[in-house]
């Protein structure tokens, strides 16, 4: 698959997590609410996991031809779902909640970043070639 329909696969992931990230951060804890948008949240972010390791590192250099430093960031997403889930499962919120910063810290603001510097796709839409 080229790069372009991952590039979009992965905005309609990560976009509506990002919102709803936001929103499980400043709501309530528990609720049902939280729960559902929760399962939604972290469906959305394996599913973006997935798709960014499928994209080829566009700027920096590559390991095999692919991989490139933003990567880490997926892999910290494919760990970080699955142990927040567990640890909710298991009722230990302090690990689940230190998994959720992380991967919303990591996954979402810092990797959203550095999708924005100069010579990415989403710099160019936003300000133009330059």
């Amino acid at each position: 698959m080229s790069y372009e329909p991952l590039m979009y696969m992965h905005l309609v992931t990560v976009g509506p997590a990002a919102l709803i990230g936001i929103y499980l951060f400043i709501c309530r804890k528990g609720t049902a609410i939280h729960k559902s948008l929760g399962k939604i949240y972290m469906v959305l972010m394996l599913l973006t996991g997935v798709i960014t390791l499928l994209m080829p590192a566009a700027i920096g250099s590559r390991l095999f031809g692919h991989f490139g430093f933003i990567h880490l960031f997926s892999l910290l997403t494919l760990y970080a779902v699955p142990a927040a889930f567990l640890a909710a499962r298991r009722g230990d919120i302090v690990a689940h909640k230190s998994s959720m910063m992380g991967l919303f810290i990591g996954g979402v603001l810092i990797a959203g970043t550095f999708a924005f510097m100069p010579g990415r796709i989403l710099h160019s839409w936003l300000f133009g070639a330059v």
